[in-house]
């Protein structure tokens, strides 16, 4: 897999771009909170920037991206988030601190094109056998931005500042465009099929996704399990005070086990998934984390909740890397960006509704009532997976059989 030279220079180039975000990320918030005296409208504007372009550009940028060559795409994604950062900087240093909720919507809205076009050359250039493994390598690069990601984005704004934090992430993303620019030139691609203006090759991505039976699995079973998880997820401090009587700031142990235990699982995953089908990987990992999140729910000891978080990181590299490999698989190279585009959100939008409905669940039954709710959802997401299960099982036994 490393031998490849797309796999490699990707990766490296997602190394630096999510350091330069969590940079970004956490110098915007710390400033933004110490400027304002902590006004949680203001810092909740900060979450909008970063989460809205998700919504409103994912689809949009995977429809640009299908119609783009996608290393020039990714090239110039990051140039720009770089230029963006550059002027922020800028418009900071005249007072203009609303700016910084600018530049970050505007970073956060090129990602939309990037990331399809990432998969677009994942799959002009990963053998199929390499793809999950693959997979769980990006998985397992998440991971460690998301334990390390908090500390280096704090450290480097409490010793440097605001204004040193942004030139770093513009060094980052532009050193990022720099790599993905060694890669050979893109290969030109016929596109007599869905060749027309933008809004008829957008329809005929939605009427590709309606037609095949596997990513309308594959969208229901992220949108239910992305429900599940939004409405657990701002509950996790009340296990820590209410289930296991400490004090909020006991969080970060229980965020950072989750974190590092999703790192060892994503490294456990790229060993493995040559040998595991995507579907089994990804209903195993679903039914695991259903049992743990039921368990962390009614657990009151601190040693068993921190062992039912752990088994959930461990496996949740299965659920994210099984998903995106059943859609590289399944989806034409044609319509690889508006798939990944329209599909992908669809857990980040489930999960902010999710997140919107968690406070009044909880207020109308009780803590251990919506992580039974959740690990419900979970199951059912797994259930879904099935006919997608025995049609792959089916479809090995006539191969044996005819063999």
């Amino acid at each position: 897999m490393w031998s490849n030279r797309y796999v490699r220079t990707i990766f490296l180039s997602r190394v630096l771009l999510h350091l330069g975000i969590w940079i970004r990320n956490y110098a915007v918030l710390l400033y933004v909170t110490e400027l304002t005296n902590n006004n949680p409208v203001d810092v909740s504007l900060i979450s909008a920037a970063e989460f809205a372009p998700i919504f409103l550009f994912a689809l949009i940028g995977g429809t640009f991206a299908d119609r783009w060559q996608p290393k020039r795409t990714m090239v110039w994604s990051d140039r720009l988030s770089s230029l963006s950062v550059v002027a922020v900087l800028i418009a900071l240093i005249y007072g203009g601190w609303t700016a910084l909720l600018v530049g970050s919507f505007i970073s956060a809205s090129l990602s939309q094109f990037s990331q399809p076009s990432a998969m677009k050359l994942y799959k002009q250039h990963v053998p199929e056998e390499q793809l999950q493994r693959v997979m769980a390598m990006y998985q397992t690069l998440v991971a460690i931005f998301m334990v390390l990601g908090p500390v280096v984005g704090t450290f480097i704004f409490i010793q440097l500042g605001i204004h040193a934090s942004l030139i770093l992430t513009a060094i980052l993303f532009f050193g990022a465009s720099l790599i993905l620019a060694t890669l050979p030139r893109d290969v030109e691609e016929k596109r007599a099929e869905t060749s027309g203006s933008f809004y008829q090759e957008l329809k005929a991505g939605m009427r590709y996704i309606a037609a095949n039976h596997t990513l309308r699995t594959l969208g229901l079973t992220f949108g239910v399990v992305g429900l599940a998880s939004g409405v657990t997820q701002p509950l996790q401090i009340f296990i820590v005070m209410e289930q296991l009587g400490q004090d909020k700031s006991f969080l970060q142990w229980f965020v950072m086990t989750s974190g590092a235990a999703m790192l060892v699982g994503g490294t456990i995953i790229m060993s493995v998934a040559k040998k595991v089908r995507p579907q089994l990987l990804l209903m195993f990992g679903l039914l695991v984390t259903a049992v743990c999140t039921v368990g962390i729910g009614a657990s009151t000891f601190i040693w068993l909740t921190f062992i039912l978080a752990a088994f959930s990181g461990l496996v949740y590299p299965c659920i994210h890397g099984g998903i995106q490999t059943l859609l590289v698989r399944n989806t034409e190279m044609a319509y690889m960006g508006r798939v990944s585009g329209a599909i992908m959100p669809i857990f980040m939008g489930m999960m902010v509704l999710g997140m919107f409905l968690s406070g009044m669940l909880k207020k109308a039954f009780s803590l251990l009532v919506v992580y039974e709710l959740s690990g419900a959802m979970i199951v059912a997401g797994a259930l879904l997976l099935l006919p997608l299960v025995r049609s792959k099982q089916r479809k090995t036994e006539k191969q044996t059989a005819v063999g």
